[in-house]
């Protein structure tokens, strides 16, 4: 129940009702099993889950109540990144959004986004499209409130859902401890885990409760995988006094006393197939994937007496289930067809999902990606900040260059014969010009200049009339040189990042798109779900992962491809003004190289 806003009273007589009230309400509470429960509207995100009991899905012709459905949930149809990693905040309603359900829970996998839920649905009236009950998840204050005991009704007497590996368990009220358990698990049955028997394993029950009368009856219900056409046993009560066993021909026989009924279809093998066992006042029937396949006498009395299961038997057992009374038809057909992996009976309502606006897309694929994907979309992120930042920077440099150097060759181009006279005012004023600073052909100017301006002065220091020499142009040549690479190598700087963003974004990307696409199918195939909504999700959150790679790579690729023309560009004008430099150079103040010749 929801709690009250804490609040602090000063008056003790209000302390003693508010205590008086709380003590006298506990006791309804825990009679209506709320304690631990939270309303429905407690809960930020539900679906409803439709059952179709017509001719579109699978028709029924009588009410089944006290059903134990089975609800798939996987990445298609349940978003795990809403509900508590360990599924506790997981719940379902009645129809009317309000009566909570009792359910249990097989299987609650968030990395791998699969989950098994049974959920005891009180009744599914014949022929409708309009029941329904509620999927709710998405409260961090509810504690789990499962509970297998009361998930199958009283009449079961054996409920062997597999769903531990190290141990076989049973889910029903009575809680048999096996006997004898010497199966080996098998990951990959038609509902999460099964058993594996080997023709020498079995597992035995006893208990006190293990008894059936003739007037009430038995159901058996199990998910069967022969791996060959041959005998083995299915199930057996009271050292043989009722047998459910496979023939040589792989058909279902179930036997009581002196009689028997046969199916009329035999068990494929290496195929997963929902069989079951219907016997009260001196009839049985059998039944495979929901479908009558006999219907005859079997007279039996009331029996007690040791349960043993898969004695005789090679293959795989799932959701085995022994109740004390005969099921209907329907109850059979109802129990196959909600748990095969891909049922028209039973789907979530996806309009419920679209009424309230429409539907978000990148929702629904963020919220499908797996953490490996998440791990590959964290370094592409990394690695488009770093190109963004690098981008930034080379566009505001190579602005601010271009501009700059304009500027100065403007100048130059009116006022070169100043310009190259260390001691005229325009030099001087070129040197206290700021916009200069970001032009790197005014970097090589200033070079040239020093080297020119430190050579005059020597020549006047020792009496001699500024000049320079040949020798003296090829040594400004060669720190002219040396000043272009190093305005090429800083121009350059970063843009090696660029190309790994080129050539290892798609290639990042490309890695978690597998790894994406390995997950999804690995977690279909261990939940046994094959249908378009289990799959689709999970490839197209996969492929975020390309994407984003790609997101990165392409900007990339064009920023550096513009970045190159304008280096280049630069690079050029830089060159020629070198050349441009040199020769002015000698012409205005190599006239005394030759009388020095």
């Amino acid at each position: 129940m929801p709690q009250e806003p804490f609040m602090t009273y000063s008056r003790p007589s209000f302390r003693a009702f508010r205590f008086l009230r709380t003590a006298l309400a506990l006791p309804l509470v825990l009679c209506l099993g709320l304690t631990s429960a939270h309303a429905a509207d407690e809960f930020k995100h539900g679906k409803k889950l439709v059952f179709d009991t017509t001719q579109s899905g699978n028709k029924l012709d009588a009410p089944v109540s006290q059903l134990p459905l089975l609800v798939r949930l996987h990445s298609g149809n349940f978003t795990f990144s809403e509900a508590k990693p360990d599924g506790s905040d997981l719940r379902f309603f009645a129809g009317d959004g309000k009566t909570p359900l009792k359910y249990s829970i097989e299987k609650f996998d968030a990395t791998n986004e699969i989950a098994l839920a049974w959920v005891q649905v009180p009744k599914i009236n014949p022929d409708v499209k309009t029941e329904s009950i509620w999927v709710r998840w998405g409260n961090e204050a509810a504690a789990t409130t499962q509970d297998s005991k009361t998930t199958f009704d009283a009449s079961h007497l054996v409920v062997l859902n597999f769903d531990t590996p190290d141990a076989v368990k049973d889910s029903s009220a009575n809680a048999l401890v096996p006997k004898e358990a010497t199966t080996k698990p098998l990951e990959n049955g038609p509902i999460g885990g099964a058993a594996n028997f080997d023709g020498r394993s079995r597992v035995v029950l006893q208990g006190p409760a293990l008894q059936l009368k003739a007037a009430d009856g038995f159901t058996l219900s199990a998910w069967v995988n022969p791996v060959a056409v041959e005998k083995g046993g299915l199930l057996s009560l009271a050292a043989g006094a009722i047998g459910v066993d496979l023939d040589a021909s792989g058909a279902v026989v179930v036997s009581a006393g002196k009689g028997s009924l046969k199916s009329s279809v035999a068990l494929k093998p290496g195929i997963w197939q929902h069989v079951s066992v219907s016997s009260a006042a001196g009839k049985a029937q059998i039944f495979i994937d929901g479908v009558q396949a006999a219907d005859g006498a079997l007279t039996w009395s009331d029996v007690a007496g040791d349960v043993v299961v898969g004695e005789g038997f090679r293959g795989g057992m799932d959701a085995l289930t022994l109740s004390n009374t005969a099921r209907g038809a329907d109850y059979v057909k109802a129990l196959a067809f909600t748990q095969m992996a891909d049922s028209a009976m039973v789907g979530f309502d996806e309009g419920e999902a679209a009424a309230g606006g429409e539907i978000n897309y990148f929702a629904i694929l963020l919220g499908a990606v797996t953490i490996d994907g998440w791990v590959v979309i964290g370094i592409l992120g990394v690695m488009a900040v770093v190109s963004l930042w690098v981008m930034i920077e080379k566009t505001r440099t190579l602005g601010r260059a271009e501009k700059a150097n304009a500027a100065f060759l403007e100048l130059f181009k009116n006022k070169s014969q100043a310009l190259l006279n260390p001691a005229d005012a325009e030099y001087q004023a070129a040197q206290r010009n700021q916009i200069f600073k970001h032009s790197s052909i005014y970097t090589l100017y200033a070079v040239g200049m020093h080297e020119i301006e430190e050579r005059f002065k020597a020549q006047k220091a020792s009496g001699r009339e500024p000049h320079i020499t040949a020798a003296a142009l090829e040594s400004i040549r060669a720190a002219l040189d040396a000043s272009i690479v190093r305005a090429g190598q800083k121009f350059n700087s970063g843009i090696v990042l660029l190309t790994i963003a080129i050539s290892g974004g798609p290639f990042l990307g490309l890695l978690g798109t597998v790894v994406g696409v390995m997950i999804t199918f690995a977690a279909i195939a261990a939940a046994g779900d094959v249908n378009v909504n289990a799959i689709a999700p999970g490839i197209a959150a996969a492929l975020v992962a390309t994407v984003a790679g790609l997101a990165v790579a392409i900007p990339a690729l064009f920023a550096y491809n513009w970045f190159a023309i304008k280096i280049k560009n630069i690079a050029a004008d830089t060159t020629v003004f070198a050349d441009e430099f040199l020769t002015k150079s000698a012409e205005l103040h190599g006239q005394h190289a030759l009388l020095d010749a």
